[in-house]
C-alpha cells in the first residue's frame, strides 16, 4: 500500500516520476486565467484564519457542503468562521475520489506543512495550527505568491474597471511578479440582461463615449481596449452559452441594439444575431492587438432560481449544457480567418464530451503565425480532475500534439490553489510515463524534457509572448 499523498502521489512508474521529480516540478507557474482580487495583492492581505482563505467565494467546496446536508447557514449564513470550517471538515472527509480532497491536502502540506488528514476530529488541530501559521509574514498573499513560484498573473477585469490596483502593484518594485488585466466584456455583450441598459451608461462614462448605436459601443469598447493594452493586457476571456455563429447584417444589429436601447424585447434569435456581430468585432480587435482570445463555454449558470435569489451568480449553483454546435465554433472561426483575422484562441467546453470536436476544429485553422495559434483549453471546472485531465490531455495527444500544449490554468479565487498545477503535472507526468513504459513513445529524456516543461510552463510563455 502507498503512503498517503507522498512525494509519488498520482507517479506510478519510474519514468513518470523522473519526469515529475526532475523536469515538471521545480518549474515556474504562469497563472494566465485566474479570479483572485488584485487589491488584496496591492495590499498584501494577511488572512485570519483558513476558513477565509478557504472557504470565502469558493463555490466547489459550497456545493459539496451542501451534498453533505449541510444548513446554509454554516455555508454563507452567518455561522461563526470555526462553525464554517468544521462543517466543510467533517464534509471533506467523505469526498474520497474528489479533487477537493487532493486539493486541500496539497495545501495543507505545502502552505502549512500538515502531513495528516483533515476530518471532524482532527479539524480543532488543523484549525489552530493553520491559523497561527497565517499570522506569520511568510503567508501574506504576496509572499505566498512568491513562495508558489509564480512569475506572472492575469486576473479577470471588466472593461468599465479603472486598473487602480493593477497601477498599484505594477508601480511597486518591492514586488517582482507581473500582475496584469485580462479583458472580460461579457457584461457589454449580455443585452438580454435587465441591467444591460445601465451597465452601457458606465461604459459611455468611462470611455467617454455615449453608446447610442452599435457603432458607438464598438468604438467605447476600442477606447478601453487601448486603456488596458497601456495597462499591459493582452488576454481577453469570454463566458459564452456556446460559441454561436448567426450572421447579419450591419443594419440589421443596428436595428437589435437599437431595440434594446429603446426597452423593446430582442427575440432569441436576435440575440445570437447581436452576439455574433460582438465577438467578430472584438476577435478582430484582437487579433489587430496580438491579444489572445479564450472562449469559455458550454454552462448552464443559476440553474436554482431561489438560491439565486438569496445568494446571486457564482454560488454553486451552475452545471453542464451539452448544447455547443461544433460547426458553429467552426463557422465563427472561420468568418474571422477568412479575412486574416483570427486571434490566437483557446477553447475550453464544460462539456468533456466535446473534447473530439474541438480536436478536429483546432487542425483547421493552425497555421505558422504561432505554434499552436488554436489550442484547447486545461480540462475546466468540473472537469479539473484526474479523470477529466487525462481524458482531455489524451484527446489532444490523439487529435493534435500535446507537445505544444499551453498547460494548466488556476481558475480560482484562492491564492492557495496554486497547488493545482502541482495536481496537473503530477497527472500530466504520469500520462506520458505511462506511454513511455508502455513502449508508445521512446525513453528519450532529451524530448521528454522539452515537452514536459514545455507543458508545464514554457509553451504558455511564448504562447502569450509574455516579457519574463
Amino acid at each position: 500500500m502507498k503512503a498517503f499523498m507522498d512525494k509519488d502521489f498520482l507517479l506510478s512508474t519510474d519514468t513518470a516520476k523522473k519526469l515529475f521529480h526532475t523536469y515538471a516540478e521545480g518549474m515556474p507557474i504562469l497563472d494566465y486565467h485566474c479570479h483572485i482580487n488584485p487589491q488584496e495583492i496591492a495590499e498584501d492581505r494577511k488572512f485570519e484564519n483558513i476558513t477565509q482563505v478557504w472557504l470565502g467565494g469558493d463555490h466547489y467546496k459550497w456545493r459539496q457542503m451542501r451534498s453533505n446536508g449541510v444548513d446554509e447557514y454554516y455555508i454563507t449564513g452567518a455561522a461563526s468562521d470555526r462553525e464554517k470550517f468544521q462543517k466543510w471538515a467533517e464534509t471533506l472527509e467523505k469526498a474520497i475520489g474528489n479533487p477537493l480532497y487532493h486539493w486541500s491536502h496539497l495545501e495543507l502540506q505545502r502552505y502549512f506543512g500538515y502531513t495528516g488528514h483533515l476530518n471532524g476530529e482532527t479539524a480543532e488541530e488543523v484549525w489552530n495550527l493553520c491559523n497561527a501559521k497565517l499570522q506569520e509574514d511568510s503567508m501574506s498573499v504576496r509572499n505566498i505568491i512568491r513562495q508558489s513560484n509564480v512569475t506572472l498573473i492575469c486576473t479577470t477585469d471588466d472593461p468599465v474597471d479603472s486598473l487602480k490596483w493593477h497601477q498599484v502593484i505594477a508601480a511597486d518594485e518591492s514586488f517582482d511578479v507581473q500582475v496584469l488585466p485580462a479583458w472580460r466584456p461579457d457584461k457589454a455583450m449580455n443585452l438580454e440582461k435587465p441591467e444591460y441598459t445601465d451597465y452601457l451608461k458606465k461604459l459611455g462614462e468611462v470611455s467617454q463615449i455615449e453608446v447610442k448605436s452599435f457603432a458607438d459601443l464598438k468604438a467605447a469598447l476600442s477606447a478601453r481596449m487601448d486603456y488596458f493594452s497601456k495597462n499591459g493586457c493582452s488576454v481577453s476571456d469570454h463566458a459564452l452559452e456556446y460559441v454561436m455563429y448567426a450572421p447579419a447584417s450591419d443594419e440589421k444589429i443596428e436595428e437589435i441594439f437599437g431595440k434594446r436601447l429603446q426597452g423593446e424585447a430582442v427575440t432569441r434569435e436576435e440575440e445570437m444575431m447581436f452576439k455574433t456581430a460582438f465577438m467578430q468585432f472584438v476577435g478582430r480587435e484582437y487579433h489587430r492587438r496580438n491579444w489572445v482570445m479564450q472562449l469559455h463555454y458550454g454552462c448552464k449558470r443559476d440553474n436554482n432560481g431561489l438560491m439565486y435569489k438569496q445568494l446571486g451568480p457564482d454560488t454553486g449553483f451552475d452545471c453542464i449544457n451539452n448544447y455547443a454546435p461544433s460547426a458553429q465554433t467552426a463557422d465563427f472561426l472561420n468568418s474571422l480567418n477568412v479575412t486574416d483575422e483570427l486571434p490566437k484562441t483557446i477553447l475550453y467546453s464544460l462539456n468533456p464530451n466535446d473534447n473530439e470536436a474541438i480536436g478536429t476544429i483546432l487542425g483547421c485553422f493552425q497555421d505558422s503565425s504561432a505554434v499552436g495559434k488554436i489550442q484547447q483549453g486545461s480540462a475546466w471546472w468540473f472537469n479539473d480532475h484526474k479523470t477529466g485531465m487525462q481524458a482531455q490531455m489524451t484527446s489532444l495527444a490523439n487529435l493534435g500534439l500535446l507537445g505544444n500544449f499551453i498547460g494548466m490554468l488556476t481558475d480560482s479565487r484562492s491564492f492557495l490553489s496554486y497547488t493545482r498545477h502541482e495536481y496537473f503535472r503530477r497527472i500530466m507526468c504520469d500520462l506520458i510515463g505511462g506511454w513511455v513504459e508502455n513502449g508508445e513513445y521512446p525513453a528519450d529524456f532529451t524530448a521528454l524534457k522539452k515537452i514536459t516543461e514545455g507543458i508545464s510552463y514554457r509553451n504558455a510563455v511564448e504562447y502569450f509572448e509574455f516579457n519574463l
